[in-house]
């Protein structure tokens, strides 16, 4: 039985999240069995591509309610990429789509006139102090591969910023719940260190 449970939801980034925590020498597993995710001790909810598609799948999956009760429960929980957008009340991509409705507040596109999408290394600067970025000095560059961004309605959620034509939260947290725009699994020695913070966090042994 692993500690650690990875959301099953075909997402292309898996495989990387999956050998990134491997390597930090934890126990892990890829799975999108209810029963397997609501046992562990960690879970970690990765995401690429297009947040109306990660909502049409993971309803098809059953995995909607798992993740509200994760959030109800108040369970360590890490959201990456397009796992931290679909936890918003909706996004703008492709008009309107509503998403889980864990943060309120809105996914927007970026400002016109930059290059979309937002790809490859910016400063994360915080806000405030979190075990998510104990040992990471503060403006440290993160790797990003994303087209729109979160804008929660309450800003004390908000852990960190980054700034690419607008200001946007690249961390957020509430609770055990704790969410990142920018990709830990594809940012080195740095990335490396925020899932050891969060399994560290959520009270995960090696």
């Amino acid at each position: 039985m692993s500690d650690i449970a990875i959301i099953d939801y075909g997402a292309g980034n898996l495989r990387s999240v999956n050998n990134a925590i491997v390597r930090l020498g934890y126990r892990v597993e890829i799975t999108n069995r209810a029963d397997d995710i609501l046992k562990t001790k960690a879970v970690v909810f990765p995401g690429v591509g297009a947040a109306g598609d990660t909502m049409e799948t993971l309803r098809k999956l059953g995995l909607v309610e798992v993740i509200l009760r994760l959030a109800a429960e108040n369970r360590p929980l890490l959201g990456i990429c397009i796992g931290l957008q679909v936890l918003y009340t909706g996004t703008e991509e492709g008009g309107w789509y509503a998403c889980l409705d864990i943060i309120k507040g809105k996914v927007r596109r970026l400002p016109p006139g930059l290059k979309v999408p937002h790809m490859g290394w910016n400063q994360v600067k915080q806000l405030k102090t979190h075990p998510l970025f104990k040992g990471i000095p503060d403006g440290s560059n993160f790797y990003f591969v994303h087209s729109y961004y979160g804008k929660p309605d309450d800003r004390s959620v908000v852990l960190a910023e980054t700034d690419y034509g607008v200001t946007f939260a690249s961390a957020i947290s509430s609770g055990n719940l704790v969410a990142v725009q920018f990709h830990p699994e594809r940012s080195g020695e740095l990335g490396l260190q925020v899932y050891e913070n969060f399994f560290q966090f959520a009270g995960v042994k090696k």
